[in-house]
């Protein structure tokens, strides 16, 4: 077998599935992921704080984080308010999100990691007043996966990703997951498309930056920001 040319260092945080940072590994990254709960497949692992672990963990070129959504998302905004509705804000609830919303931007800023990208759905305006503009949003269909699913993606230093694959089907097949236990594990997962453009694309990317060219045309954006791309969000 042969063995991949060892690229860099990657962490993927908030992951337990390991389905991007194996598409990282197998390009030849030491690719690690980091959660609060175990990996579910075998693989560079560490269980716990992220904050804490990089702290100790030393330094990485690209970080991936995909920061807990519950309080951030748009469709979960109505819970800031008391009783699930109304004019009045629940104070409790909307302090927990203002913090929630300060640990992503704090992930998307890490000063000591030159390239990063933040994941998340849609965000409310509130959170958004703290997280800042997203870079650009993509859909699983232009993946390879024929759903619609919007994310958001927070890009310091990462190029936009382009579409690998175009498909029909816009189906909702997230939403429509039946009630259970695991639900929040199982619409959580980042599909494997997506993954593997990241992969390839960013590696790609990387490796010009660090060399100093870019066959392709295309650069480690120096921008926080990017283009929206608001004609994806169905």
């Amino acid at each position: 077998m042969t063995q991949q040319k060892y690229i860099g260092r990657i962490l993927v945080a908030c992951e337990y599935s390991g389905i991007v940072r194996d598409a990282f590994a197998a390009k030849g990254w030491d690719a690690w992921s980091c959660d609060l709960l175990p990996s579910e497949k075998p693989g560079n692992h560490h269980q716990g704080d992220v904050f804490e672990f990089l702290t100790h963990s030393g330094l990485w070129d690209i970080m991936i984080h995909h920061w807990e959504c519950t309080l951030l998302c748009n469709s979960g905004v109505r819970w800031l308010y008391c009783g699930g509705g109304g004019n009045r804000t629940d104070a409790r609830r909307f302090k927990e999100m203002q913090q929630s919303a300060y640990n992503f931007e704090r992930l998307s800023s890490w000063q000591s990691i030159p390239h990063i990208c933040g994941e998340n759905p849609i965000q409310h305006k509130y959170a958004r007043q703290i997280t800042g503009d997203y870079s650009q949003i993509i859909q699983p269909w232009q993946f390879g996966h024929g759903e619609t699913k919007a994310t958001c993606l927070w890009l310091k230093n990462l190029p936009p990703l382009v579409p690998t694959n175009i498909v029909s089907g816009r189906e909702q097949k997230i939403w429509k997951m039946p009630p259970s236990e695991n639900r929040w594990k199982e619409r959580s997962r980042t599909y494997t498309g997506i993954a593997e453009a990241m992969a390839d694309q960013w590696t790609t990317a990387f490796l010009a930056n660090t060399t100093g060219t870019n066959s392709s045309g295309r650069c480690m954006n120096s921008r926080r920001r990017t283009t929206k791309c608001s004609h994806l969000w169905g």
